[in-house]
């Protein structure tokens, strides 16, 4: 079984507007969307999307938490979340106009007794299962909590993919993560220096792999995607051509692209291949890509 955690998930409320925004008057939208989700969320959502079963644990809080657990399980997914006693999950709020405007809010907090009833439910991944953790850490759970689940599990066979940047991703290489996937930034950011070749990338992927990863897939935005895998085996591929409507929830959807690809195949080239067409999917939608479009833009790359 694959499992995703979302520490802190969110109602996305987009507010669209065809005039700028106006501090401090009355503005009026012409159209609003809701979206329910969170990096975790959306990988467990286009993993379904393409035929994988999984479970999605995390916390939920409020009438809010409340609506985001009965929407992941009306999408088909299993949903193991803990409900919090306090608080409210996050609302985010995005005014598009001229310029695109976000407000995140912060969510609430975690108690010990909460965590402890997650690493419980971890604690029961056996041989073979996979682990994703993706996204930041809630400022009421320890920094360090990935490094904790990860070495807790570390000696039962769990395959592990950690979507995440800098320290919180640099921490956790020693524990031989299956999949991780930086961008080209920050990539560069963690070495202190600009990547501007494939030649460069390459071999700042190798030093993440020097230090324990195994597969390093790197998205490139508009240039495309590089993986180093295990093997020493470097794969590239472009973008798609498609209209950019979306950029939330594309990156997740290409680690569940990957993982569904290789998940089936075996075949690092497919995943490679899979991962791109779903965050490209997804770029070109305007919530997380549907399976038929995934599958219809990976037929293009073959």
């Amino acid at each position: 079984m694959i499992y995703t955690v979302t520490f802190n998930p969110a109602i996305d409320y987009i507010v669209r507007m065809d005039k700028p925004l106006d501090p401090g008057m009355t503005n009026r939208s012409v159209s609003e969307d809701c979206f329910f989700g969170g990096k975790g969320i959306n990988v467990s959502t286009i993993l379904k999307n393409l035929g994988i079963e999984n479970t999605a644990l995390g916390f939920a809080a409020g009438f809010t938490g409340e609506a985001i657990v009965e929407d992941v399980k009306r999408k088909g997914i299993l949903a193991d979340f803990i409900m919090l006693d306090k608080g409210i999950s996050r609302i985010n709020v995005k005014i598009k106009s001229e310029q695109e405007t976000e407000i995140n809010a912060q969510g609430p907090a975690i108690s010990d007794e909460a965590y402890n009833e997650l690493l419980k439910k971890l604690d029961s991944l056996k041989e073979g299962d996979m682990l994703i953790l993706a996204g930041s850490i809630p400022s009421t759970l320890p920094s360090d909590v990935y490094e904790i689940i990860l070495d807790r599990l570390k000696d039962k066979g769990v395959v592990f993919v950690v979507d995440a940047t800098k320290d919180l991703l640099m921490n956790v290489l020693k524990y031989h993560p299956f999949l991780i996937k930086p961008n080209n930034h920050e990539l560069g950011e963690m070495f202190g220096t600009v990547l501007k070749t494939d030649d460069e990338i390459e071999a700042h992927a190798k030093k993440l792999q020097e230090m324990g990863a195994r597969n390093v897939l790197i998205s490139m935005a508009g240039d495309g995607a590089m993986l180093i895998t295990e093997d020493g085996e470097r794969f590239r591929v472009g973008v798609p051509k498609g209209t950019v409507k979306n950029s939330v929830g594309a990156g997740d959807s290409m680690v569940a692209g990957f993982v569904a690809g290789y998940m089936k195949t075996k075949d690092y080239k497919v995943a490679l291949n899979m991962g791109t067409a779903a965050g490209s999917a997804t770029a070109f939608s305007d919530d997380l890509a549907t399976g038929e479009l995934i599958n219809s833009i990976y037929e293009t790359l073959k």
